[in-house]
This record gives structure tokens, C-alpha cells and sequence, in this order.
């Protein structure tokens, strides 16, 4: 009989998740297995919980910010060892065969696979991951490091397509795991940051303001000076063209969620003097090496609340709620 092991699974959009005792799973040729260490709990894991993502593999386990330790190789896999710690990003597996993959963009890949969607996360004491997807972690706390898997990548895969270091002054919209962990990366390069929260949101922006932003207000409010570029976190389609009406002619507007509300019809004044919209898709291997290499060189500090595994509703209600400075990770 195999070995079990607790774990939070979805078995309908809209459902609170359930704890279950299930058998550990065992890696696959080019897969590793892992004791999950942290988990982060991230927005795109709400959206695939409510539903707002189509067609999740059920039942699934969710969670694609795992840092974990290998317990076990599976077949052909190479450049891993035993007892290593490592993280588990959203984008678990690529095809490598189809058009985007050959032309270096694996992010698009026609057949990709995503951890806690498509197959299973890391909301469970153990999981298997893709050994071409597990990226070398560390040291440090685990708790620490896991918002780096997605909230950090994702942020700076943001980041670099807004202009990278080029920018000089950028707005945030949206200040939750993401944007806590972009504002450090932004001013340790000498760029001036402009936080929006919700209208009204006192706490996040005293958060913003601790962390170092300039200027924090609420997404209804105009910024000082106007934006060399604007980053969107928040999942919310009236942003778009607000953050549009606050950057500069030739500013650009990036949108770093996999999920967005409508975005409302507006003016084309608002597009005009070559502003830009872009949006992110995913990740690659070379943003988490990347990344991952900044990250304790800036160094990057993030904040964040443990919850225990069987807790994890509480924690996407506490996300879904807006009751979090910084983010939320599970500790199985």
C-alpha cells in the first residue's frame, strides 16, 4: 500500500476546498517528487477556485508557488538531487515541439500544462513537478521564498515587458504580493514608484508608503506627475483605461494577471500619442533563473502570514477579501 499524505482539493469552481488523505504521488519519467515545504496562496489560485479560469483539472489540488524538498527522481532526470530544496512555478510543463516553443517563447506553448490547474499543486504536504521546472532555492525560510514563485516572477516578467530599468517612474496599481515584492526590485534600481490601491484602502497604503513608495492613493486619485509606465495587479478592466490617462505620451500600460474583469469601452484620445497595452502570459525558465538570482541581491524581503494546510479557505478568503498586507502561504 502506498504512502498518504493530507491534501486541499477542489472538486467544483465556486466549492470550498476539501482536506483529504490521499496516496502520495510518484514521479513520472523527468518528474521529481517533493515534500512541500510552503505553498503561496496567489490570486490566480481565487481565480481558479471561483471559477473565473475555465476547464481546471478535478478533483485538483491548487498552489503554484511551492518550494519543496526532493524526495524522490523519477526516470532520465538529471541536474537534481535528493534532499534539494527547489521552487515550483504556474508554468509545469511545455511541450517544446510547437511553434512558440521553437522560437523561444515557451510561455505561449499551444499544450502547456500549469501546477496547480492542469495538474496538480502544491496545496498538500506532497507533490511531482516537471524537472525542467524546478528551480534551485536556496537556503533561507521557506515561508520567505514561496511569494517568489509567482507573485515575484510574474512581477518581473511585468516589470521587464513595461521596460525594465528604463522607466523612471512607475505606478503599481494594485499593492498586494506582487507589487510588495516589485516596489523593492524598482527602487534598489533607482526608479521613483507610484502605488494605487482601492479608494479608501488606508492600510495599503501606509504598506506602500513603508516600503518606500512616493506617492500612494487610491486608483481614483492622479498621481503628482505623470507615469513613465503603469503595472496592473489588481484584476479589475476600469483600471486599464485610468492607468492610461496617468501615463505620459509613449508611456506604456502592462497588465500582469491571467484574469481581468471587462475592460470598458473608452476614448481613443486615451491611446493616442503612442501609448501602449500589453499584457503578460505566463513565465519562462529564464525569468525564474533570472529572478531568482536578483532576489538576494537587491535583497528582497517579503511579508507574509502562515496558515496551516487544513486552512488554506481561510487564507483564499482572507486574499479574496483584501485582509492581507503582503501574502498568504501555506505550511503543510
Amino acid at each position: 500500500m502506498s504512502e498518504t499524505m493530507r491534501a486541499m482539493r477542489l472538486h467544483a469552481p465556486g466549492q470550498q476546498l476539501r482536506l483529504e488523505i490521499l496516496p502520495r504521488p510518484e514521479p513520472a519519467r523527468g518528474e521529481v517528487q517533493l515534500r512541500v515545504l510552503a505553498c503561496g496562496v496567489c490570486r490566480t489560485d481565487l481565480h481558479v477556485v471561483d471559477g473565473e479560469l475555465p476547464d481546471p483539472r478535478l478533483p485538483l489540488v491548487p498552489g503554484h508557488e511551492v518550494v519543496g524538498e526532493v524526495t524522490a527522481l523519477g526516470e532520465g532526470v538529471s541536474g537534481l538531487a535528493l534532499g534539494q530544496r527547489v521552487g515550483v512555478p504556474w508554468l509545469g510543463w511545455t511541450c517544446g515541439e510547437c511553434a512558440p516553443c521553437r522560437r523561444g517563447e515557451e510561455n505561449l506553448c499551444e499544450r502547456a500544462a500549469f501546477t496547480g490547474y492542469t495538474r496538480d499543486g502544491g496545496y498538500a504536504e506532497y507533490c511531482v513537478a516537471d524537472a525542467r521546472y524546478c528551480f534551485p532555492v536556496h537556503g533561507g525560510d521557506p515561508q520567505a521564498s514561496a511569494p517568489l514563485l509567482c507573485a515575484g516572477l510574474i512581477g518581473y516578467r511585468t516589470w521587464r515587458l513595461a521596460g525594465g530599468e528604463a522607466p523612471r517612474r512607475i505606478g503599481l496599481y494594485g499593492f498586494g504580493a506582487a507589487a510588495h515584492i516589485l516596489i523593492q526590485l524598482a527602487l534598489s534600481r533607482g526608479q521613483r514608484v507610484f502605488a494605487f490601491t482601492r479608494p479608501g484602502d488606508q492600510a495599503a497604503q501606509a504598506f506602500a508608503r513603508r516600503l518606500g513608495a512616493e506617492w500612494a492613493g487610491g486608483s481614483d486619485q492622479a498621481p503628482p506627475e505623470p507615469l513613465d509606465a503603469a503595472l496592473l495587479f489588481a484584476p479589475v478592466g476600469d483600471l486599464v483605461p485610468a492607468a492610461l490617462s496617468r501615463v505620459r505620451p509613449g508611456g506604456v500600460v502592462v497588465s500582469g494577471g491571467i484574469h481581468m474583469s471587462d475592460i470598458p469601452s473608452f476614448p481613443y484620445r486615451l491611446l493616442w500619442e503612442e501609448r501602449s497595452v500589453k499584457s503578460v502570459a505566463n513565465l519562462t525558465r529564464q525569468d525564474g533563473e533570472e529572478f531568482l538570482a536578483l532576489a538576494p541581491e537587491v535583497p528582497i524581503r517579503t511579508e507574509t502570514r502562515a496558515y496551516p494546510l487544513q486552512e488554506a479557505n481561510r487564507a483564499l478568503d482572507d486574499l479574496r477579501e483584501g485582509r492581507l498586507s503582503g501574502a498568504a502561504v501555506l505550511i503543510p
